[in-house]
């Protein structure tokens, strides 16, 4: 595997590949990397010839009380894993290569919809850190494909929305959520969890689960499941950020006549902001 840290680099050695006629795939994360990461990977390398992975703690995605400073760097151990699974290529810049003007100067990019709610209601600009950071990525490997990971059901219709909107001519696909063997969702922040929190995280989940097979059900009256399941989790110990049962492709509060929807849930631990989904397709009638 190859390393790269700068821009001018790794365009040359990317355009050497496409010169190649090689289909290039490209797998963003912040480091950090757990098994849902090297999925991803493995996902970009069956249909592309060759992957890049870029490792990047964004300080654009971050508000002024979240956790950037405390974000697990591992760049040692991230590697390792990457070129055990094969991995062509890594991109891991520093700030100024990313934001060579600073970020205070730094051109945006700015989805007007689906941004402002659920975990942009609660974290004011993140997402306009994610498409301006996921936007410049995008220009620096230019890929073909671009994997992201469903965990973050949001972030990748934001995305999707992106490309879509900005004519760029890459395909977005999604990575199924990995789970621990008692169904929580991996993600890097489940680091922070205390011993006595891990046993009891798993209740997001288990509300979703739950919400699912009421709406499987039949019951209709997505408010009151909404309510019944941040009560549970409240009920668990956790403070609930949202719990939503939403139209899969706008986010919108769902409708009863609705085929595709998606519930999506974030909670409070005391040291992590956990989130995590479920999707179901009805029938019609």
């Amino acid at each position: 595997m190859q390393i790269f840290h700068h821009v001018k680099s790794i365009r040359e050695a990317l355009d050497a590949e496409r010169a190649k006629g090689r289909r290039i795939g490209f797998v963003p994360t912040m480091g950090n990397l757990h098994a849902a990461h090297i999925e991803l990977v493995k996902i970009a390398q069956k249909s592309c010839d060759v992957v890049v992975c870029s490792i990047f703690v964004n300080p654009l995605q971050f508000g002024l009380n979240e956790d950037w400073d405390k974000y697990p760097r591992t760049f040692q151990s991230d590697s390792e894993k990457l070129a055990a699974v094969a991995c062509d290529y890594l991109f891991c810049p520093d700030e100024t290569e990313i934001y060579p003007n600073g970020m205070a100067e730094q051109t945006r990019v700015v989805v007007p919809t689906m941004t402002d709610v659920l975990c942009g209601a609660s974290r004011p600009g993140h997402f306009e850190g994610v498409t301006t950071v996921v936007s410049k990525l995008f220009n620096i490997v230019q890929p073909h494909e671009a994997v992201f990971g469903i965990k973050d059901f949001q972030q990748l219709a934001v995305i999707r929305r992106m490309v879509e909107d900005l004519c760029m001519p890459i395909t977005i696909i999604a990575g199924d959520i990995i789970r621990e063997e008692d169904g929580l969702a991996m993600s890097s922040r489940n680091g922070y969890l205390t011993p006595e929190e891990r046993p009891r995280v798993v209740q997001l989940y288990k509300s979703l689960m739950w919400a699912k097979a009421q709406i499987e059900a039949g019951v209709r009256d997505f408010l009151t499941v909404e309510a019944q399941a941040k009560s549970q989790i409240e009920e668990a110990g956790f403070k609930v950020d949202y719990f939503s049962i939403c139209n899969s492709k706008t986010l919108e509060p769902a409708a009863h006549d609705d085929l595709e929807i998606t519930l999506l849930g974030a909670m409070y631990t005391n040291g992590a902001r956990l989130i995590d989904n479920l999707s179901l397709v009805r029938t019609p009638k």
